[in-house]
C-alpha cells in the first residue's frame, strides 16, 4: 500500500510540475526565470506585469474564441453522429461490430498531415477554407471514431430489457432513445464530448492547414513562441489551460472506466 501511495504521489508530481512552471513562467520576474543563467525553481518576485506586457497589443481574443467556437461545434458534431452510430453498433453482432470498430480506429492511424491537404483542397471549393465550421469538419474526423468507440461500450452496458420493455409499451426507435436509452447514457456522452472538445481545443495540424490567416489559439502560441514573443507565449498557454480545468472538474464524476472501457458484448 505504501508503495502505491508512492506511485501515485510521483504521478501527481511528474503531470502537474509542467503546469507549475508554466504558472512560475507566468507570474515571476523575467530575470530569475528566462533571463536567469540558472533559473529559479521558486517564485521569488511575483509579478502581474508579465502578463500585462504580454497581452497588452496582441491578437489574443479573436484565436481564443475561435478555438472555442471550433472546439464546442466539434463536441457538438461529434455527439450528434457518434450517439447513432454507438447504438447502432451496440446492437450488432460482435462478429460485424468489432471489425466496424476496429476500422474506424485504424482511420486515425493516418497522419493529420495526409488527409488535411486533401481536405483544404476541397474546402477551397466547397468555400469552406478559413472557416470554423470546416475545421471543425476535419477535427471530427478524428474524434468520430473514438467517440462512437464509447458510445458503443456505454450503449452495451445497458441491460437490452430495458429497451425491450419500453418497446412492449409500444415506444418507436426515437422515443426509446429520447425517453429511456440517451439519459442512461449521459456519463459516455459527458465523456465522449469531453474527449472531443480537449482534442479540438490543442489540435494544431488541420488548424493551421484550414484556417491559416485566422488561426486558433495553439497555432497563435507557436507563432509568438517561434518570433521570441516568449513572454506573450507563456500568457496565452496560461490561460489557455483554463477551460480544459474548469471543464475537465465539471464533468470529473463522469470520468469512469467503465464508460471508457468501449466493450463489446455479443
Amino acid at each position: 500500500m505504501k508503495w502505491s501511495y508512492l506511485g501515485a504521489a510521483f504521478a501527481v508530481v511528474y503531470f502537474l510540475f509542467p503546469l507549475y512552471i508554466l504558472v512560475l513562467l507566468a507570474f515571476n520576474s523575467p530575470r530569475y526565470t528566462l533571463f536567469a543563467k540558472f533559473p529559479s525553481l521558486l517564485p521569488i518576485q511575483l509579478t502581474l506585469n508579465n502578463l500585462e506586457s504580454a497581452l497588452q497589443g496582441s491578437s489574443f481574443v479573436d484565436p481564443f474564441v475561435r478555438s472555442l467556437e471550433t472546439a464546442t461545434l466539434v463536441g457538438v458534431i461529434t455527439l450528434a453522429l457518434a450517439v447513432p452510430a454507438g447504438y447502432g453498433l451496440s446492437r450488432l453482432p460482435r462478429s460485424i461490430a468489432y471489425p466496424v470498430l476496429t476500422l474506424l480506429l485504424v482511420t486515425n492511424m493516418m497522419p493529420a498531415i495526409v488527409v488535411g491537404i486533401p481536405i483544404a483542397v476541397e474546402f477551397v471549393k466547397l468555400h469552406m477554407f478559413e472557416t470554423v465550421q470546416g475545421l471543425s469538419l476535419a477535427q471530427t474526423l478524428v474524434t468520430l471514431p473514438l467517440a462512437t468507440f464509447i458510445l458503443q461500450g456505454t450503449f452495451s452496458s445497458i441491460p437490452r430489457d430495458l429497451e425491450n420493455q419500453a418497446r412492449v409499451d409500444g415506444a418507436d426507435l426515437l422515443h426509446r432513445l429520447s425517453s429511456v436509452l440517451i439519459p442512461l447514457t449521459g456519463p459516455g456522452m459527458a465523456a465522449a464530448f469531453l474527449i472531443s472538445w480537449m482534442f479540438s481545443w490543442d489540435e494544431f495540424t488541420y488548424a493551421i492547414l484550414l484556417l491559416p490567416y485566422h488561426s486558433t489559439l495553439p497555432v497563435t502560441i507557436y507563432t509568438d513562441v517561434t518570433r521570441g514573443n516568449l513572454l506573450a507565449g507563456v500568457a496565452f498557454s496560461l490561460v489557455f489551460t483554463l477551460p480544459v480545468i474548469v471543464l475537465t472538474f465539471a464533468l470529473q464524476k463522469y470520468l469512469k472506466g467503465e464508460y471508457l472501457s468501449g466493450g463489446i458484448k455479443g
